[in-house]
C-alpha cells in the first residue's frame, strides 16, 4: 500500500493532468454539432488503431514476469478493437441516414 501511495505522490501532477483532460474532452466533445459527428469519429478510429498498435508492441517487448504491462497492453488492444468497431457501426449507420431512400 506505500509503494501505491508513494507513486501516485510522484506522479500527482500527471494525475491531476489526465483528470482536467478527461473533463475537458467530455466538454468539447459534448459540444460537438452531429454534422461533424462523421469526421471525428474517423479520427477517434484512426487514433485507436494507433492504440491497438502500440499495446501489441508493449505487449510484445514486456519481459514475461511484467503482468501489469501484459494486462495493460492487453486491455488497451481489446478496447481499442471495440472502440474502432463500435466507430465504424456509428459511422455507417449516420452515412446512411443521407441516402436517398428509394
Amino acid at each position: 500500500m506505500d509503494q501505491v501511495l508513494n507513486w501516485i505522490s510522484e506522479h500527482q501532477q500527471m494525475i491531476y493532468i489526465v483528470v482536467l483532460m478527461v473533463f475537458l474532452g467530455i466538454e468539447v466533445i459534448g459540444r460537438v454539432p452531429s454534422v461533424l459527428h462523421t469526421p471525428l469519429m474517423s479520427g477517434a478510429n484512426a487514433i485507436h488503431g494507433v492504440v491497438i498498435i502500440g499495446a501489441i508492441i508493449v505487449m510484445g517487448k514486456a519481459e514475461a514476469d511484467n503482468y501489469l504491462a501484459i494486462i495493460l497492453g492487453f486491455l488497451a488492444v481489446i478496447l481499442g478493437t471495440l472502440n474502432v468497431v463500435g466507430g465504424f457501426v456509428v459511422t455507417d449507420r449516420m452515412l446512411e441516414m443521407f441516402k436517398k431512400k428509394k
